[in-house]
């Protein structure tokens, strides 16, 4: 008997431990956000379809581990792209992502603005589908589209995504396609911005990265570089630290960080390849109330446009060329877990 009629002899429906659910939420700044909340066991996470299909949210066993900033769960708001203002809707979440044509700091360049992180992060996704299927004996749940980062007489960038989990399983995979489709050649810069945060962050929180140097972004992360791998307590208005790394890979790129929180017997492992993504940030705020740890994989340097085109080394994309990034997030389930996964990194990295 294989493993779909076994299991179904326990379900009326699939529903029951699986599934994938359209909603709109209706009050505050999210009133109006359409999402995916999706299900699989004990995992939990919510797709949020009006904002570049980012994931807002990320649960395991009913623990929060994403980072949620003051104003909470949002929508698109009209300051979403306003300069310095953007910053009143960066919300955090699970992760969004920073491009296309900016991350970091908002800037002009011959006479553009771009604003902080990007526009893409408040993209609304078209060409929707989710589906929640048997494929031979797996079943699986996903969640696409389509953002299209465009202006008249200007870019236009194509950022295909695909989120899917297995059941059973307890690994998120987020598949990006990037596309150049305009007849110009055209700068593409991204960052992956991903937010741990309480319960699942607080001083028991441990990091693996592997790193061959970890250097300060400026004088606020100087002199906390050797602490860069643990959480502290909170401390009241504490300014944030950023750090830069280089990463360790394996013969073929790839790479994969741990974040781990042994009391609760819960870790994460984010493992992607470095070939289009070859930057590595750190964000740690142990702010009280602005309390987060953020891994950012990137193509371009956390200091944003501006300083990249000084250097000359923006990355660009010629017309009708593309890029495709794979980043997989697996849930460690206990001591047992968290254990293995910490040999294989060391055997791996050090």
């Amino acid at each position: 008997m294989n493993r779909k009629e076994n299991l179904m002899k326990y379900l009326g429906s699939m529903q029951q431990v699986a599934s994938v659910r359209p909603a709109v939420y209706a009050e505050g700044r999210s009133s109006g956000l359409k999402v995916y909340e999706v299900k699989n066991g004990c995992l939990s996470y919510r797709v949020l379809a009006d904002k570049c299909l980012d994931i807002g949210s990320i649960s395991y066993r009913g623990i929060n581990m994403n980072f949620l900033s003051k104003p909470g769960l949002q929508g698109r708001n009209h300051y979403d792209t306003n300069g310095e203002e953007a910053i009143r809707s960066i919300m955090g979440g699970f992760f969004f992502t920073s491009g296309l044509e900016n991350i970091c700091a908002p800037c002009t360049v011959e006479g553009v603005d771009y604003p902080m992180h990007g526009r893409i992060r408040t993209t609304p996704g078209e060409h929707l589908c989710a589906d929640a299927r048997w494929v031979d004996d797996r079943y699986v749940l996903s969640v696409s589209g389509e953002m299209r980062e465009a202006a008249l007489f200007g870019e236009n960038m194509v950022l295909r995504r695909e989120i899917s989990t297995v059941f059973g399983e307890k690994t998120i995979t987020v598949t990006d396609e990037i596309e150049n489709e305009s007849f110009r050649e055209e700068p593409l810069m991204i960052l992956y911005h991903i937010n741990m945060g309480y319960p699942f962050l607080d001083e028991n929180t441990r990091l693996y990265i592997p790193t061959r140097s970890v250097t300060a972004r400026d004088k606020d992360g100087e002199g906390h570089e050797a602490e860069y791998d643990r959480m502290d307590a909170p401390k009241d208005n504490e300014p944030e630290y950023v750090f830069i790394h280089d990463l360790k890979t394996d013969s073929a790129g790839n790479t994969e960080i741990l974040v781990v929180n042994e009391s609760l017997g819960l870790g994460l492992k984010l493992s992607y390849n470095t070939k289009f993504l070859p930057y590595f940030m750190e964000w740690k705020s142990i702010a009280s109330g602005d309390y987060v740890i953020g891994l950012e994989p990137a193509n371009s340097s956390v200091y944003g446009r501006v300083y990249h085109e000084k250097q000359g080394t923006v990355h660009k994309l010629k017309p009708f060329a593309g890029e495709k990034n794979v980043l997989n997030f697996q849930i460690l389930d206990g001591k047992e877990e968290i254990d293995a996964a910490a040999a294989a990194f060391k055997a791996k990295f050090q």
